[in-house]
């Protein structure tokens, strides 16, 4: 199987864009203060990113394990399994060290936020009664995430009832046409047992009539059974000029 038609390569093609994606989110999350509302915005991002694309490797992972019982079955050999485990341990470790950094600046930001609360509660600055504007990011960020989840769960739903509808209807007609076959076979059936009866009956009708052939030969002797060769030799000529000279 060519790398174009393999599943793995299909699926890592796309993980692999996922990784990059993701490497130039966390570039760009590097480049916004700390003190930013957008920081926030991109840090829960990275996070779910970074969770996703770690379940597709765990995903391809247990695809190579299973290979990796039979590779003579998958038509793959130890050198090409090999090399997928290195690409989803260097994947695996890849997204992991953008997750720990994106952990550690989410727990920096947290620190500095808990100090410049401290300072604002010592100095009694008013503004504990007005949302920052990163909770107003991470509140509508979290509304926008909910609300597409829902739509991807209703959308999911919605084809698996169109899946589960045209599943229902093929099987409905293959049913009909089980059903249709059923009573083709009881027909030819019972065709053939009539044809069996007829037969049945005509062979004994023939016997009866070749045991009365037989006592009439036997009864007529030798010229009786002349004269009877000449009448069906006659009774032949005079059928077969009707037939084909008329």
């Amino acid at each position: 199987m060519s790398s174009a038609q393999d599943p793995f390569y299909i699926v890592k093609e796309e993980v692999q864009e996922s990784i990059d994606k993701l490497q130039s989110t966390f570039h760009h999350w590097e480049r916004v203060p700390s003190d930013d509302g957008e920081r926030a915005h991109l840090t829960k991002e990275l996070l779910a990113n970074c969770e996703s694309i770690e379940w597709q490797v765990d995903e391809l992972d247990k695809t190579v394990a299973v290979a990796a019982k039979d590779p003579a079955l998958y038509g793959i050999t130890e050198v090409e399994l090999d090399k997928r485990r290195r690409w989803t341990s260097s994947a695996r470790a890849e997204v992991g060290a953008v997750k720990r950094a994106v952990i550690v600046g989410k727990e920096n930001n947290s620190s500095t936020a808990s100090a410049n609360g401290m300072r604002r509660e010592l100095l009694r600055l008013p503004d504990s009664n007005h949302p920052s504007r990163s909770d107003q990011y991470v509140s509508r960020d979290n509304d926008d995430f909910i609300a597409s989840e829902s739509d991807r769960q209703m959308l999911l739903i919605k084809r698996q009832d169109e899946e589960l509808d045209e599943l229902s209807a093929s099987v409905e007609r293959i049913g009909g046409i089980g059903l249709t076959i059923h009573d083709e076979l009881l027909a030819q059936d019972r065709i053939i047992d009539d044809l069996g009866n007829e037969m049945e009956s005509t062979s004994n009708r023939l016997d009866f009539v070749q045991k009365k052939v037989a006592m009439v030969m036997k009864k007529a002797g030798a010229k009786g059974q002349c004269m009877m060769i000449l009448f069906l030799l006659l009774l032949f000529i005079i059928l077969f000029v009707l037939v084909f000279l008329t």
